[in-house]
């Protein structure tokens, strides 16, 4: 999908939150379809909201970054039937096991981004000292 004009990006993402609609693991899917995006250092200001990209122009840019990459999961579940009524949070957190900053998006009782390529249970997450929390 990167490597497509706008328009067919648009449209690839769409179909894609089309099939989430009837998938047995919507997230996992959604985090594999996103860690296929091309990797910046940089390419929002995470603890600047008014900063953030809507969709659209997250996917006209196409520049993603850790955190973008959260956002755009966020976006494709959000914008979904099936998501539609769900609880979103994205918090920055410091996991001082690790020394490291995590993105990460909670929906439900699910938490994603403190493992790259799956979702987990809110309960299975270690300790973590949140910087911010923002409720969408």
């Amino acid at each position: 999908m990167f490597d497509q004009s706008y328009m067919e990006r648009l449209k690839i993402w769409h179909d894609f939150r089309n099939q989430l609609e009837t998938s047995e693991n919507p997230m996992e899917e959604t985090i594999e379809f996103w860690n296929k995006a091309p990797l910046y250092a940089i390419a929002t200001d995470p603890y600047d909201k008014e900063s953030w990209p809507d969709p659209w122009t997250m996917i006209a840019n196409n520049e993603y970054c850790n955190f973008l990459k959260i956002l755009a999961i966020f976006y494709t579940l959000q914008l979904t039937d099936r998501f539609s009524q769900s609880r979103f949070e994205i918090h920055i957190v410091l996991d001082e096991q690790e020394s490291s900053l995590k993105y990460l998006l909670f929906v439900d009782n699910s938490a994603i981004g403190y493992y790259y390529d799956k979702s987990i249970d809110t309960n299975e997450l270690p300790t973590l000292q949140c910087q911010i929390r923002y409720n969408e």
